[in-house]
């Protein structure tokens, strides 16, 4: 990069940090503000080039929803390995709590030290936006992974499966665990979790069919992806409802939370528990019958494609357009659907008969 150019960048990347600092000493972004913050919305510019080669060195930084989170150190691993093939440079940074603005510190840093790109989790839909558009203006490429923004804040979201999917998942899992009837909890993460809120609503939705209506949710308790909280959550529903019949918890700290208090209490066998977990993490509560199945799609290869998807960006084979198409190495080739969305694949379902079969 010539000295012309980065001296411009940095003018640029100091400007805009400026200004975002500026609005979060007043009390931080409104929604007005982030709605106007990039009028264009998430519209691709520029020509896809799909025969363009992968750029060598490109610097990816994944933010996680939070680190030394279990789930997250697994997808980010697999994020790592990719940036490796490649031959890029890796970093992870993240709070070590997953409040709704805790991100934006972190994504500030990055934009000034031109990091090429940035694979984020979010926990918030909107409290991030102003400083990845911020970001994006001063050159970088932004994916979101697991949890999404809107839209207009990013290039391209990965998602684990489609959201329908996940909620058909849980549904058909619990309807079998409790015998089609009854009362159910469902134990989520942060109450502003992007991915969290749309399957619990498409999970309503769902028990909404005859053949499930005899179930009901009678409430959504919040563990804030805590394991503590999480575990304390999972003894208050309890106790406040004394004839649940099942959880549905589709958070890793959460649904293992969940299996360490049943496990070790009078509910053992009782009270049907289901969620999105890890199989290292699920396979001691479903050898000694606390949890029958659960399920999850491999974070690894989430991670994975999320690195890839942005090393295609950086290198200029997609913009985010829909229809464009880019391979992620062993993974294969993907298509970018609607509204710059990217599909993993489907779920996973894990049991006694093949829980060992995995090791993330």
């Amino acid at each position: 990069m010539s000295q012309l150019k980065r001296t411009l960048r940095l003018g640029l990347i100091t400007a805009t940090v400026t200004a975002v600092l500026a609005v979060t000493a007043c009390g931080g972004t409104t929604r007005g503000s982030e709605e106007n913050s990039n009028p264009a919305g998430n519209q691709p510019t520029g020509q896809a080039n799909p025969d363009a080669p992968l750029t060598e060195g490109l610097d990816v930084a994944f933010l996680p929803k939070q680190v030394n989170n279990p789930y997250f150190t697994v997808a980010d691993g697999g994020g790592k390995s990719a940036v490796e093939e490649f031959k890029g440079k890796y970093k992870e940074v993240g709070p070590s709590e997953a409040s709704a603005s805790s991100q934006v510190s972190y994504i500030n840093t990055l934009s000034q030290q031109q990091t090429d790109v940035i694979v984020t989790s979010a926990n918030d839909p909107n409290a991030i936006c102003g400083a990845l558009n911020s970001a994006r203006q001063a050159g970088a490429k932004v994916v979101t992974f697991d949890s999404d923004t809107k839209p207009e804040c990013r290039d391209v979201f990965i998602n684990q499966v489609t959201a329908e999917g996940i909620a058909e998942n849980q549904v058909k899992l619990i309807s079998e665990q409790i015998g089609g009837a009854g009362k159910i909890a469902v134990l989520s993460a942060t109450p502003n979790a992007t991915n969290q809120n749309a399957w619990i609503e498409l999970i309503r939705k769902q028990l909404q069919k005859p053949e499930y209506n005899k179930i009901e949710i009678v409430t959504v308790a919040y563990g804030n992806d805590e394991d503590q909280k999480s575990f304390q959550e999972t003894q208050g529903l309890l106790r406040s409802y004394p004839d649940l019949k099942g959880i549905v918890s589709p958070t890793t700290v959460g649904v293992a939370a969940a299996a360490r208090y049943l496990s070790g209490s009078e509910y053992k066998g009782k009270v049907a528990l289901t969620g999105l977990g890890t199989p290292n993490q699920m396979r001691e509560f479903v050898k000694d019958g606390t949890v029958e199945a659960f399920a999850l799609w491999n974070p690894a290869d989430l991670g994975y494609l999320a690195a890839y998807a942005g090393a295609a960006l950086a290198s200029g084979q997609i913009t985010g357009a829909q229809g464009e198409k880019f391979k992620a190495g062993k993974l294969g080739e993907y298509t970018i659907g609607a509204n710059g969305v990217i599909v993993l694949g489907p779920p996973t379902v894990f049991d006694q008969s093949n829980v060992d079969q995995f090791d993330f």
